[in-house]
């Protein structure tokens, strides 16, 4: 008996060493895997570093204090669990991903608290608004920093950022920028912007909500390398602006801004030299002009004459290229708009399927002018190769349907609009129908700024070859003007043009210095004055 335990002991004892060893052997394994996983992924929770998350303690040092502390370790996820964090600025740096949990607030101070940075030194003067100069005054700010991310399903709430561009007035008088001098304003504290960056590369912002962004929600300048992806933004003056960036896409987002553009490219001369704003993707996206905070509350209620739309331009210093935007909607703001006003080159842009709805002034604007809000300005500004398709615009305010307008000294070259179905409110007189619209010259390129127009669907002037496609214009209350205005046009294609007008009223109207058109299966466009045409420009 004894031996016979023994022997069973002896077995027992064999096979609990044998799983002993093998699980010392995988616990080894799973150690080194957890190990590196860690050193991969790294996670900093800001509650550890002193954030409280109460909405009343200041919790940007702490938060700054994470981040540090992970740029020290080569990088990581900086973590803010819910809760809502009061906030001064805070200072991103390289290969940190600033991570919003769902139910987490960075919430912007008061600005008696002086809680943002000082704004900067700058001295390039003042050859674009005052904001675009500065951006160490802002809720969330980096610059010439590496793999940078802002991600999560939390909140960003500007809270006590302003929306006003004080540091403007107090630099220079907005009209004097034609005569700068260099300037080197005294640091001023004034939070004007939720998240600026400028010079950074491979930068990623996904899934966030910005909600009351100040001056910019975002303003990106001299970054490349970027994707900006779902992002809900509901604010009160800019949404997103692109400045002088480089390889960019913005994708998935919606961007409410009444009091300001929605998503906008610029080109300044912020960075103190002549910069391009190019290869940029703009797609899947949603802007509005709707009271700020409604479309967050669902209520979306309409606030006359609205900003919110997708624009390039009017600071265009440097210039625009290689920017495609497809499958945007517009809903209660204004429309389209490309702007070059200060001297550079606007270039191989391709637009289309964009649904717009409920517009103020206008849906489609097309500009250039000599505003040269540049330094030692000695190009006209340029626009050519542009192709805007497939666009639905209804609810159109009878100001302006599709405005075209270059310089007499350099016309807007090679530009086609095709399949385009637009629906004005109509309303216009006989009064507006005579109208001579002035030159836009150095004035600020905006509709209102030239106003009512002497036809409701489309007015072209200074444009060489010109193409139109398929286009289809109609009103909802009779128009007394014409569908269509042309003048000084070299070179004009017209094809299927379907143009509703009132009882007795031109269709179109073609200027004697309307030269070389071709038109095909377009009822109602009038060939005997088109033969006229074409006999004064042979004499």
């Amino acid at each position: 008996m004894s031996r016979q335990k023994s022997t069973l002991d002896f077995t027992i004892t064999e096979k609990s060493f044998f799983l002993a060893f093998v699980i010392f052997l995988l616990s080894g394994f799973y150690i080194v895997i957890n190990a590196q996983s860690k050193e991969i992924t790294t996670v900093y929770n800001v509650r550890n570093y002193g954030a409280i998350g109460d909405g009343k303690t200041l919790d940007s040092p702490a938060i700054n204090k994470a981040i540090e502390e992970a740029a020290k370790s080569g990088g990581g996820t900086v973590w803010i669990p819910a809760g809502t964090y009061l906030s001064g600025s805070i200072h991103l740096q390289s290969n940190i991903n600033l991570h919003l949990d769902s139910g987490a607030t960075i919430l912007g101070a008061p600005q008696e608290m002086n809680a943002y940075d000082e704004t900067e030194s700058y001295t390039f003067g003042p050859y674009q608004d005052g904001a675009h100069s500065y951006f160490h005054n802002s809720l969330i700010w980096g610059e010439n920093l590496v793999n940078i991310s802002i991600t999560g399903n939390g909140l960003i709430n500007g809270g006590g950022i302003i929306r006003d561009d004080l540091i403007l007035n107090k630099m220079n008088d907005h009209d004097n920028w034609k005569n700068p001098t260099k300037n080197n304003m005294p640091a001023l504290r004034l939070g004007n912007k939720t998240i600026a960056l400028k010079l950074c590369k491979n930068v990623l912002i996904r899934d966030i909500t910005i909600v009351h962004g100040g001056h910019f929600g975002m303003l990106l300048t001299g970054c490349e390398i970027m994707t900006i992806d779902n992002v809900t933004m509901d604010t009160n003056r800019d949404g997103i602006d692109i400045d002088c960036c480089r390889n960019t896409t913005v994708s998935n987002c919606r961007i409410n801004s009444p009091g300001d553009d929605g998503i906008c490219l610029k080109s300044t001369f912020a960075l103190g030299e002549f910069r391009l704003t190019e290869n940029i993707t703009i797609t899947n996206c949603q802007v509005s002009g709707f009271q700020e905070g409604t479309l967050l509350d669902g209520t979306m209620k309409p606030r006359p004459n609205a900003s919110g739309r997708i624009k390039l331009g009017t600071e265009s210093s440097g210039g625009f290229r290689n920017i495609a935007i497809s499958n945007c909607t517009f809903r209660s703001c204004r429309g389209l708009a490309l702007e070059s006003v200060d001297g550079g080159i606007l270039e191989n842009i391709t637009i289309s399927n964009i649904t717009m709805i409920d517009l103020y002034h206008y849906a489609i604007y097309i500009a250039t002018g000599n505003r040269n809000r540049s330094p030692n300005v000695k190009t006209n500004s340029r626009m050519k190769n542009v192709l805007i398709s497939n666009v639905i615009a209804t609810g159109v305010d009878m100001m302006s349907g599709i405005q075209i307008i270059g310089l007499p000294e350099q016309p807007i070259d090679g530009l086609r609009l095709e399949n385009i179905r637009l629906t004005s409110k109509g309303g216009g007189t006989l009064e507006d129908a005579a109208i001579k619209p002035r030159e836009l010259g150095d004035g600020y390129p905006e509709p209102y700024k030239i106003g009512t127009l002497p036809a409701y669907g489309i007015f072209a002037r200074h444009v060489k070859n010109l193409e139109l496609a398929n286009i289809n214009t109609q009103f909802e209350t009779t128009d007394k003007r014409p569908a269509a205005m042309f003048s000084d046009i070299q070179g004009l294609y017209l094809d299927n043009l379907k143009l509703q007008v009132a009882k007795g009223i031109k269709t179109a109207v073609f200027a004697d210095d309307v030269a070389t058109i071709t038109t095909q299966n377009s009822p109602g466009i009038d060939k005997n004055q088109l033969l006229e045409n074409s006999k004064k420009q042979k004499k």
